[in-house]
């Protein structure tokens, strides 16, 4: 008699493979689910049931585009992003197989146990969570890496993951994360066989290549190579090519030490070359269409909405709260922005839009019509009523 049904969220990795020996050896009936949210995988060779990447672009991906996500000024949100739909899929799954438990690959240090988690008591309050990696008597067994490629060996399990190249790995269409291994010292330089999706810049193409990225309500619509004459358009096609392109280009790579939720930490490795085309090009087309004090409290509450989801809260109110300020938002953000790509960067190099609150006249330096550069003298006046207030009172103070 078994203890029970888990069904286990299965990345095909060194933790997920042993978790899942380890809990048919602990007396669990488990099932394995694998989303497909467009790493690179052989699905074939998994047998687990597969999201539409569809899905997580569209629910998911372009959400994060229209809001600008970045955590800490530099990371994209790669990982963070994925967790709810994949979340979301494993609870519908354990339901529809009536299991009594979920499981997860995890570790009790990072922030992943706690996106999981949340995601699962959110959809499923019911749902018991097993958690190896908290577990006393799992991690006693298994006190690193070193220890769970052993017992891959011993259980025959095929992993990617050696003792030369220990460091772990999440990935899906958005980007991919290394940590762990030779990174957990945040001096020590990636080697160059470690990144999997780009390019090394210093070995990119050595002629910059040019697109335009076309957006309506803040969503990207279509995308010209204005090199190769290529246009792409629909969710999953027109992502594939920024992904290439930009990972021809050496586009996306980025090497930080964060600040993970529980309070620890941790240098992450990241690609996300579509991702930082995006962005680049996104932002640059809301300071065309945006009110300036509309897009001053967008900057200001998206930060906040990057914390929301890097720490796990996607099924909250506040999330979707603010969300919902965001799509209100993007109804203006229509147009092109178009982007050079060149040696690991990309540049913007123009914009336009029917939406533009941009008056060239008036912006002129050679012009006088709408606003005379004489109306300013009165608005500088009024500014620096406070500031002479202000000098003022640090002088009486001093005396």
């Amino acid at each position: 008699m078994t203890k029970g049904k888990v069904l286990l969220a299965y990345s095909g990795g060194l933790d997920t493979s042993c978790i899942l020996a380890w809990l048919i050896d602990e007396g669990y009936e488990v099932m394995a689910y694998m989303a497909n949210i467009g790493q690179e995988e052989d699905f074939k060779a998994a047998e687990a049931k597969a999201l539409k990447i569809g899905e997580f672009i569209t629910d998911i991906v372009w959400p994060a585009v229209q809001s600008n996500l970045i955590y800490e000024g530099v990371y994209l949100l790669g990982t963070a992003i994925a967790r709810p739909i994949i979340c979301r899929k494993q609870i519908e799954i354990a339901k529809r197989e009536g299991c009594q438990f979920v499981s997860h690959g995890c570790t009790g240090k990072g922030n992943d146990q706690v996106r999981f988690e949340l995601g699962y008591y959110s959809l499923h309050p019911s749902i018991q969570v097993i958690t190896p990696w908290r577990d006393p008597v799992f991690f006693k067994k298994f006190p690193g890496r070193p220890a769970l490629l052993a017992y891959a060996a011993l259980k025959g399990i095929p992993v990617v993951q050696t003792a030369a190249k220990p460091w772990s790995t999440d990935e899906n269409i958005y980007h991919i994360s290394y940590e762990a291994g030779i990174l957990e010292n945040p001096n020590n330089t990636p080697p160059k066989d470690m990144w999997k999706l780009t390019v090394d810049p210093e070995d990119a193409p050595n002629e910059p290549e040019r697109i335009t990225i076309h957006f309506k309500n803040g969503i990207p619509v279509k995308v010209e190579n204005t090199n190769g004459k290529v246009v792409e358009n629909g969710d999953l096609a027109l992502f594939n090519y920024l992904n290439e392109v930009a990972r021809k280009h050496g586009v996306g790579r980025l090497d930080i030490v964060e600040n993970r939720f529980i309070g620890i930490k941790s240098r992450g490795c990241y690609e996300t070359p579509a991702g930082t085309l995006l962005r680049a090009a996104h932002v640059d087309l809301e300071g065309l269409t945006l009110d300036r004090e509309v897009r001053r409290l967008k900057d200001q509450y998206t930060q906040k909405l990057a914390e929301i989801i890097y720490n796990g809260f996607w099924f909250s109110a506040e999330r979707e709260f603010l969300m919902a300020s965001v799509t209100h938002s993007q109804t203006v953000v229509n147009g092109s922005v178009k982007l050079k790509l060149y040696k690991g960067h990309c540049y913007v190099e123009g914009r336009s839009s029917p939406n533009s609150l941009y008056d060239e006249k008036m912006s002129s330096m050679d012009e006088t019509e709408g606003f005379h550069p004489s109306e300013s003298e009165g608005f500088i006046k009024t500014q620096a009523i406070r500031l002479k207030a202000y000098v003022s009172q640090q002088a009486k103070m001093k005396k």
